[in-house]
């Protein structure tokens, strides 16, 4: 991957390790986290969303059978925030506004009712515009 950033952007000459050609890709996951050629974060925040959205399944199961608070909440802080937060310091800033968007409204969605007043509060980077009135 090369990331070049001028208005005409000639073709990167042919790079080869040990006589063999190296191919140029878009975009490659490092660490669970995406990185595009051109250091957008739509692909990534695409992936984490939806990742997030498989995992609210289980969530919806464990409240489907009662279970207590404590247990909902410690799934979530473990599972549901460590997909959510992963490398957030990187990407986060970048992201666009439909991205952070889509975020707030998975976080919300699993901090539903019946978790609202068990769930620590949010990390900074994660807390909508309201947070800050």
């Amino acid at each position: 991957m090369v990331v070049d950033f001028r208005k005409n952007a000639a073709p990167p000459p042919p790079i080869t390790l040990c006589d063999s050609p190296v191919t140029a890709v878009e975009s490659f996951r490092f660490l669970c986290t995406i990185i595009a050629q051109d250091l957008k974060w739509e692909q990534n925040s695409s992936s984490l969303i939806k990742k997030a959205e498989q995992i609210m399944f289980f969530l919806r199961q464990l409240k489907k059978f009662n279970l207590p608070k404590t247990m909902m909440v410690n799934f979530y802080t473990s599972i549901m925030e460590s997909i959510l937060t992963s490398s957030i310091t990187i990407w986060y800033a970048a992201a666009t506004a439909k991205d952070k968007g889509r975020l707030q409204r998975v976080i919300r969605s699993a901090e539903g009712d019946r978790l609202q007043s068990a769930i620590p509060p949010r990390p900074a980077g994660l807390q909508g515009p309201e947070a800050g009135r």
